[in-house]
């Protein structure tokens, strides 16, 4: 950031909002924005105890709609030594307030009066600020020194691992590793100085906030959005001269139909980049319909661990991971499988966190060794990785494992078929059910005989569902992941019908 501002000045470094900073303005706000926070902290007459983990460095949280406002004091504070957090303000209460308490934040900018509230019902000693107010503060603050380049042991970024269906565990991220993660996405993702992504998506996402660090680390622009508005996409990329969009296969999705109205408005889009979710075959295929010179890639990544590597073609599942990185497989007992075999994958890349904040989690990310595992599933077959889900999304059925991502994605293509969720019915016999709960397709409602069908010409025998739900709209996550237990809730509660 530092160099881009000496080099050049009056690019775009962050858009969105209406608003616009240069590298120069950047640097010059950065003083402003840490000599605020600075303030904030040092009023408190009892602070918060931040995180042990974080070595003393007191954290400052962020939990609002703007997404400029997020990116803006990550980018203004990264040059302190100081610790931010983008909290999403869509998570449930109890989860922001834990989020909170459990971390020892310190400065939270926030404009929820309920969650103000339950905090200091909660005992919460630090300060919370409006958003109106705390820019109040950065335009009279006085200052503070230049920004620098910082010791790369040194944590800067804390994230969550979740926060939507569980409780959020919380983790660091250090200076070194970050850069060590924008080596490899620089190297294969293509956030190339000058370029301008698109990041449409809450800064709370980990996806958006790795495109906002790489975009600002590489003199690249990143360009964000509060909401994703597929209608005024198009213009927006003709006029910002967006070349690159980051974003995950929901919004995908749009940008090919918003294409297919408006192709000349999308003539310029290079390139896009998605992750945070599985791509179904149907949106490559539909994004290169639309726009036939536009490349697509799909990565896979942790939070906790960084950029794994990708896939070019078909739905995403088939990973080539990147130079530099270890996959692995292993069993229960923690043993690697020969190839082919289904198992648990553990990576091990410069970029991984050291682990969860005890305050957050007990669960281990690293072995003994340093490798890490978020317990994704899968298996390495000629010489690429095949994804198939977490843990909780294999089970047991009459003596065979069936992955239901893999049971859902037999699905992707079927005509008049809307978004599918595979679940696990307990049963007395079997030990465990397949069952399939179904949305509709416009008007088109799901069909029992139709899917049956589909499913017995599709899959192994084991796998095909032995029952069919419909629902008028299955549970998502805020991102627009499917929620699989909230799906299997509807159907235990009776609110899902038998097909």
């Amino acid at each position: 950031m530092l160099e881009t501002a000496q080099r050049f000045p009056e690019r775009a470094a962050i858009v969105g909002g209406g608003r616009r900073l240069s590298y120069r303005e950047l640097v010059e706000d950065s003083r402003r924005v840490s000599a605020a926070v600075a303030s904030l902290h040092a009023g408190q007459t009892a602070p918060p105890v931040p995180a042990p983990e974080t070595g003393g460095i007191p954290i400052t949280a962020i939990s609002a709609e703007s997404a400029f406002a997020a990116a803006r004091l990550v980018a203004g504070l990264a040059g302190y030594r100081a610790v931010s957090a983008v909290i999403d303000p869509r998570w449930p209460l109890a989860h922001r307030v834990r989020a909170v308490l459990a971390t020892g934040i310190g400065v939270l900018i926030s404009e929820d009066r309920e969650l103000s509230r339950a905090l200091a019902e909660a005992g919460w000693g630090g300060l919370l600020v409006g958003l109106e107010e705390f820019e109040q503060r950065v335009a009279s603050a006085a200052p503070a020194a230049a920004p620098e380049v910082r010791p790369g042991d040194e944590a800067f970024l804390m994230l969550f691992s979740s926060g939507t269906t569980s409780a959020p565990k919380a983790f660091l991220k250090t200076r070194e590793q970050y850069r060590r993660n924008v080596a490899v996405s620089s190297a294969h993702l293509e956030p190339l100085p000058g370029v301008a992504t698109l990041a449409p998506g809450p800064v709370s996402y980990s996806l958006t906030l790795y495109a906002v660090i790489e975009c600002l680390a590489t003199g690249g622009e990143v360009h964000l959005g509060d909401a994703f508005d597929p209608f005024s996409l198009g213009p927006r990329v003709a006029k910002e001269g967006i070349t690159r969009v980051v974003a995950v296969p929901a919004v995908v999705e749009a940008i090919a139909i918003a294409a297919r109205r408006d192709p000349e408005s999308f003539r310029g889009l290079e390139l896009v980049v998605t992750g945070g979710a599985n791509l179904p075959a149907a949106i490559r295929s539909s994004l290169a319909k639309a726009l036939p010179e536009t490349r697509l890639i799909s990565y896979y990544g942790a939070a906790e661990i960084g950029f794994i590597g990708d896939s070019r073609d078909g739905d995403g599942t088939g990973i080539t991971i990147y130079p530099g990185i270890g996959a692995e497989i292993r069993d229960e007992r923690g043993v690697p499988v020969p190839e082919g075999e289904l198992g648990e994958l553990w990576i091990h890349a410069a970029a991984r966190s050291d682990g969860y904040l005890a305050g957050t989690s007990d669960e281990t990310l690293l072995d003994e060794r340093g490798w890490a595992t978020v317990h994704d599933l899968g298996r390495m077959r000629n010489g690429r990785l095949e994804l198939v889900g977490r843990s909780g999304d294999v089970v047991a059925t009459g003596g065979h494992k069936v992955s239901l991502p893999e049971v859902e994605r037999a699905f992707e293509g079927m005509p008049g078929a809307g978004a599918v969720v595979a679940v696990a019915l307990p049963d007395p016999v079997l030990g465990s059910l397949i069952a399939l709960v179904a949305e509709p397709e416009g008007e088109a409602q799901p069909r029992r005989d139709a899917l049956a069908a589909w499913a017995r010409a599709k899959l192994p025998p084991q796998f095909v569902p032995k029952r069919w739900y419909r629902v008028d709209e299955l549970p998502r996550t805020v991102g627009g992941k499917l929620r699989r237990g909230a799906a299997a809730e509807l159907v235990a509660n009776g609110e899902a019908v038998r097909l």
